[in-house]
């Protein structure tokens, strides 16, 4: 008698006591039924933890970690380490699924013989409106080859989040999400798209964002500086190396990439501090100074992407003093 096949989900959970019913009933509510749900309590201080034995004691599907704050990456680690299921999934605690997604996912996946399947996402604000599609479905189920894959994602046009996606467990039993870090998805798909030679997207957008105010990464006040603009750079250096070894072809998409992160690390630094002794501003200023020619050549840039560039090669603090309201041009 086969086994049945069984997917992890692993949710990391802090202080989302509001949103965490709907989230994990949205989990249990799955058509595929051959689940185990671990949630990961980060340190909350409300009564998430509470919520999470809570819900462990109505479905003996539910299995609950306690830990010392660490971070997304290191609740998700966690959930990785103590995974039973032959595939992972990941849903955020803010966030909801359709009922069917795992059933669709793990579908594509045996039908395809895939290690990774992806479904579209929307995302929702908090009245309850659909916000414009940040990646856009494909018209049909389609498989797209890593290169093709990382292409999307250099061209800022693919999904790297993990939450879409159905991964083979052994894939991420032996790689991890940086720690301490932000654009986390983001670094580990790039390191696992080598090992994955196809991955599979359905058209059907069956994962929810849930967009609150405040919770973005990116959301600050006017001095405050996210660390996600300084490891989107980072990452950035590391996808041009592996660009170099691996995906050659994609040379230029990845000069853009570089470029491009850079330009947004440029335009949302607070320009008290762009200072000479910020050594990691003036690196990023040196970065584009020494690449002037390749701000000019680059065929993936936009006309308006390369002006902003050029600028702030030249003259970033006055560029900044000018134009203090811009955010970010993709």
């Amino acid at each position: 008698m086969d086994v049945p096949i069984k997917i992890s989900v692993i949710v990391p959970v802090y202080n989302v006591m509001a949103y965490l019913t709907r989230c994990v009933d949205s989990i249990r509510k799955q058509t595929y039924r051959n689940l185990e749900i671990l949630l990961v309590d980060d340190g909350s201080t409300d009564n998430s933890g509470a919520l999470c034995e809570k819900f462990a004691l109505e479905d003996k599907r539910i299995r609950v970690f306690h830990k010392e704050n660490g971070g997304s990456s290191s609740a998700r680690n966690l959930g990785i380490e103590k995974a039973t299921g032959d595939f992972i999934g990941f849903v955020d605690s803010d966030d909801y699924i359709e009922p069917e997604m795992y059933e669709r996912l793990l579908a594509m996946l045996l039908e395809e013989n895939l290690l990774a399947v992806q479904c579209s996402r929307d995302e929702i604000d908090e009245q309850g409106n659909r916000m414009p599609d940040v990646c856009t479905p494909p018209e049909a189920q389609v498989l797209v080859e890593s290169e093709d894959f990382l292409r999307e994602l250099l061209m800022h046009r693919g999904d790297c989040s993990f939450c879409t996606k159905l991964v083979e467990a052994s894939l991420l039993k032996q790689h991890h999400f940086p720690e301490g870090e932000l654009n986390e998805d983001f670094r580990l798909l790039v390191e696992l798209l080598p090992e994955i030679p196809a991955i599979g997207i359905l058209p059907e957008q069956e994962y929810h964002v849930f967009y609150r105010y405040g919770s973005n990464t990116r959301t600050r006040d006017r001095e405050e500086f996210p660390r996600v603009f300084t490891d989107i750079v980072n990452n950035a250096d590391r996808v041009e190396a592996l660009v170099k070894e691996q995906y050659p072809g994609l040379t230029g998409e990845a000069e853009r990439f570089a470029l491009i992160q850079r330009l947004d690390y440029m335009l949302h630094i607070p320009i008290s501090q762009m200072k000479r002794d910020n050594t990691f501003y003036m690196q990023v200023c040196g970065y584009l100074k020494s690449h002037r020619k390749e701000i000019k050549t680059n065929p993936y840039l936009t006309k308006k992407n390369r002006q902003y560039l050029l600028l702030l090669a030249a003259a970033p603090a006055l560029v900044r003093k000018v134009h203090a309201g811009i955010r970010g041009f993709h």
